[in-house]
């Protein structure tokens, strides 16, 4: 079995895990809340909440996750995907940090001229991933998937 099918069922079996956990939970609230005590029925309103967040969250991480691969694939298809192959390393696999920003800039430098682009965006973001920085790497790539939507 490749990787791709192997990370798709594991995702198939965490969506089924997550939908028997949300009909359990709320079998669980629902029992608490008509137990007719007070406290019991709190509990069992909060148990409630809890299955709508995590379905909300599993919904909005493969919604995510659907859209960034489409544009990985588009970016691959076109030839525009970041090489960093040829990058140095540190020995945990990590690419080193000047080598990571010397990237980081060049990709920079070609979002400046083209801001409109979701090809750039989505590099940009990939650049932010090779140094280390996920917080903007989602961003970007937010960004990337608007832009690529509005197209």
């Amino acid at each position: 079995m490749s990787p791709a099918a192997r990370v798709k069922v594991l995702l198939g079996f965490m969506c089924v895990a997550m939908l028997m956990y949300t009909v359990f939970l709320g079998r669980i609230a629902l029992l608490l809340i008509t137990s007719g005590s007070i406290a019991a029925t709190g509990m069992g309103v909060a148990l409630l909440i809890m299955p709508f967040l995590g379905l909300w969250a599993m919904i909005a991480t493969l919604r995510d996750g659907f859209a960034h691969q489409r544009l990985s694939r588009l970016i691959a298809e076109e030839g525009m995907e970041l090489d960093a192959g040829a990058l140095p390393r540190r020995p945990s696999g990590r690419i080193e940090r000047d080598a990571a920003d010397a990237l980081f800039h060049t990709v920079r430098a070609e979002l400046d001229a083209d801001p409109d682009n979701w090809r750039r965006w989505y590099r940009l973001a990939r650049a932010y991933e090779f140094a280390g920085d996920r917080r903007r790497a989602r961003e970007a790539m937010k960004t990337a998937v608007t832009l690529q939507g509005k197209q």
